[in-house]
């Protein structure tokens, strides 16, 4: 069995912030994939299963998504070598993705949550929101998508949910030669 997260905070408030993004590709993957609700208590999630992925959306809110990946990975045995987190990116240009395995959480809370509950050799799907013109970042990753963003996420989160799925399939370096964006997705 397979996990991918998305990270995100729950409640409608922060539905359509930044730091949703990875609830985004979840909730594309439930559709596409057509995956059933099979959420406990215990997960401290929503989890959805399709033949052979699970699909999780921390509900501990972001800076405690290890509590319920581990919850998870433990009643399920996986490893977490066969995890995907997926989640907003500071340091990269809204547009843009990019993947890897391990490596430092960056600072991203949701992620030194992850690596300090499961280790950090997860895959990662990082979907670039850009950096803030002023110095709150903290008010950047809480905000909604500007217009102009908006009209591309569609695009950013279909490629987002490709992306996911291809890493549970297919080598790293495979995935990185054939899905990384090289360009920015909203400039074409």
């Amino acid at each position: 069995m397979k996990l991918i997260v998305g990270l995100g905070n729950p409640t409608d408030k922060y539905k359509n912030n930044r730091h949703n993004i990875g609830f985004k590709v979840v909730d594309k993957l439930i559709d596409d994939l057509k995956a059933n609700d099979i959420s406990k208590p215990q997960f401290k999630g929503q989890l959805f299963k399709s033949p052979k992925t699970l699909l999780l959306k921390p509900t501990t809110y972001m800076n405690l998504s290890g509590e319920s990946v581990r919850a998870v990975c433990d009643y399920y045995k996986i490893d977490i070598e066969d995890v995907v987190v997926v989640h907003d990116e500071l340091d990269i240009e809204f547009g843009r993705v990019k993947i890897k395995r391990g490596g430092s959480s960056g600072g991203h809370n949701g992620l030194k949550s992850i690596d300090s509950h499961c280790e950090n050799d997860y895959l990662r799907v990082r979907l670039g929101i850009g950096k803030p013109k002023e110095k709150d970042v903290i008010a950047h990753v809480l905000s909604d998508f500007s217009k102009d963003e908006s009209e591309c996420l569609p695009k950013l989160v279909e490629f987002g949910a490709k992306l996911s799925l291809a890493l549970l399939k297919d080598d790293l370096k495979d995935v990185q030669n054939s899905f990384s964006a090289k360009k920015n997705l909203c400039l074409d």
